[in-house]
């Protein structure tokens, strides 16, 4: 396995959480720590996620390796990022998810991250960005159109998180420390002064899995479009990969 290898990017509604949970084995597949993690969230739509997103990983990651779904274990970064334990199996994965929707991707030998938001960014994200992007990034905002704006944003803040995610540094570094650059024919890459060769390393997909969400994957040594999506909408998922 090699950073080469193509990325598998997994999308769970959350309306289909129940049934996946249901079919994959539910709470009892969580960890202590993450069952009381569960048990903290205050709204049935956030315990409802956080179950969904806990086991679309191990769904995920054992479809890649064989391994059970039962004998994932993770541990965290210096971070805070989660990654299997062991690490045997060369694989990685980065979870994320907005109302309505989980999203898990995985890689194998190389780092990789996700991040699903709104398709248009409420005002208040319009003024955290614009507050904090690189003067590039502010001008392409100040520039778009007012009605196009909100979109922008979402697109610029799922691009810049899943990259932040795949360093495993998440929001710890800032968001104007680096550039997100968009070249003729849809390439996206990334400027990035503390992270040399960055443009090269780096691959990113920018996907709208539906009409209310917008998605962005970032992929080290990827190759733009060899990301394998994977749709689990009426999946009946098995109790082993």
């Amino acid at each position: 396995m090699n950073g080469s290898a193509p990325a598998f990017l997994w999308l769970l509604p959350e309306a289909a959480v129940s049934g996946f949970a249901a079919a994959l084995g539910g709470t009892r597949l969580l960890t202590p720590a993450e069952r009381d993690a569960h048990d903290r969230r205050l709204t049935q739509g956030a315990r409802r996620r956080y179950l969904g997103a806990r086991l679309l990983c191990r769904y995920a990651l054992s479809a890649r390796t064989g391994r059970p779904v039962d004998r994932w274990r993770f541990t965290r970064g210096v971070h805070g990022r989660p990654e299997p334990e062991p690490a045997d199996a060369g694989v990685r994965f980065n979870l994320s998810h907005d109302d309505g929707l989980i999203a898990c991707v995985v890689t194998e030998g190389g780092g990789c991250g996700v991040d699903v938001a709104p398709t248009t960014a409420s005002g208040e994200l319009l003024a955290h960005l614009g507050r904090r992007l690189g003067p590039d990034e502010r001008d392409q905002l100040a520039g778009a159109a007012r009605g196009a704006r909100g979109a922008l944003a979402s697109e610029l803040w799922v691009l810049k998180e899943a990259y932040l995610k795949a360093l495993g540094t998440g929001l710890t570094r800032g968001l104007g420390s680096f550039t997100v650059v968009r070249h003729p024919g849809s390439r996206i890459a990334v400027q990035d002064p503390q992270q040399p060769g960055a443009d090269a390393r780096w691959c990113f997909d920018l996907i709208r899995p539906g009409p209310r969400h917008v998605l962005a994957v970032a992929t080290e040594h990827g190759r733009p479009g060899a990301l394998r999506r994977i749709d689990l909408s009426d999946l009946t998922a098995p109790t082993t990969a």
